[in-house]
């Protein structure tokens, strides 16, 4: 007889949740829960309940098939809902609402997965909890939740009985997380080997993609920031920039002295050019393709600014890095 599980996760699944965010979670439990790869639910188990039990098609297309109907939700350690398109978030079944309010009231602690931190915050599941969303979705967050700032230079955030990621690999880590605390650190070791992941990351780990060299605990620089991130292709002017975060340049460029002392106008083509070395040194993308990517009017100016920058032309970089072998890390 197999004992009883040690950690049993129950996933909400939102219509064109994201499939990666998913499976990544869901592969971290299957592989810690047996010996090997077998695949058996022995400590830990996961079930997908639902409330029609209709397949819920992923934003690619892909249905999963759901387990179970919604009941007692404290018949798992956790409850995890698992978000993606956002333009989907309104159609959230009312059921699950009252299913993850029922799970509130009863303590189990609850997941939000992706965007299932928006699902969790318009259910007023979030009220004084701390969150954690994608760098992505940043913006995004900040229209539609008045007053709320998420964090987003995290890959998971724990807070209490909350517990919120930014989807794609982070899943891995969040779902690693729970293994470690109620299995062990061996087994979600283990999970994270087999996924070729080299090891686990804690919460404050900080999302890829993001500007680290310009770490602030300035509000209205990091809402800058996460505009410059999220705009290299097409780059904001210092005016544009103050427009949207609704201040004045005079007061942008303040703000970006006293926490950085550096202009918003550096940063952005520092961020650019960072961008730009890690698909250098990731991808065989042409030169002529990262210079439009990165917000380069053409290679011929790309060139100019990255070689004054880095003393090597693009391609000559490129060449000497890879024989290095250095990483291509957004720095």
């Amino acid at each position: 007889m197999n004992p009883k599980p040690a950690l049993k996760i129950g996933l909400i699944l939102a219509r064109q949740f994201t499939l990666s965010a998913f499976a990544n979670f869901v592969d971290v439990l299957r592989l810690a829960a047996d010996e090997g790869d077998r695949s058996r639910p022995i400590r830990c188990s996961w079930r997908v309940v639902s409330a029609t039990m209709n397949p819920v098609v992923s934003s690619c297309g892909i249905p999963v098939q759901p387990d179970q109907r919604l009941g007692d939700p404290t018949e798992f350690d956790y409850v995890v809902v698992v978000g993606g398109l956002i333009s989907a978030i309104e159609e959230l079944n009312p059921d699950y609402i009252a299913y993850l309010k029922r799970a509130a009231v009863s303590n189990v602690p609850i997941v939000g997965v992706c965007t299932g931190a928006f699902i969790l915050h318009k259910a007023g599941l979030m009220d004084g909890y701390r969150c954690c969303v994608s760098w992505f979705h940043h913006n995004d967050f900040l229209e539609q939740f008045e007053g709320l700032i998420p964090i987003s230079d995290q890959i998971f955030v724990v807070d209490r009985n909350r517990l919120t990621c930014s989807g794609g690999a982070s899943s891995a880590h969040l779902a690693a997380y729970l293994v470690d605390r109620h299995i062990g650190p061996a087994a979600a070791r283990k999970s994270l080997n087999i996924m070729i992941i080299d090891e686990a990351q804690t919460p404050e780990n900080p999302q890829p993609g993001l500007p680290l060299e310009y770490a602030t605990s300035d509000k209205l620089v990091r809402k800058a920031l996460h505009l410059i991130r999220q705009n290299v292709a097409t780059p904001l002017t210092v005016d544009q920039l103050s427009k949207r975060l609704k201040v004045s340049r005079r007061m942008l460029e303040r703000h970006f002295g006293d926490a950085l002392q550096v202009t918003p106008a550096e940063v952005g083509l520092s961020v650019r050019l960072a961008v730009a070395r890690h698909l250098l040194n990731s991808t065989d993308q042409s030169v002529t393709h990262i210079a439009a990517a990165t917000g380069f009017c053409d290679a011929s100016h790309f060139g100019k600014v990255f070689r004054t920058r880095e003393g090597d032309p693009p391609d000559a970089w490129r060449q000497k890095n890879r024989a290095n072998g250095a990483p291509g890390l957004i720095a």
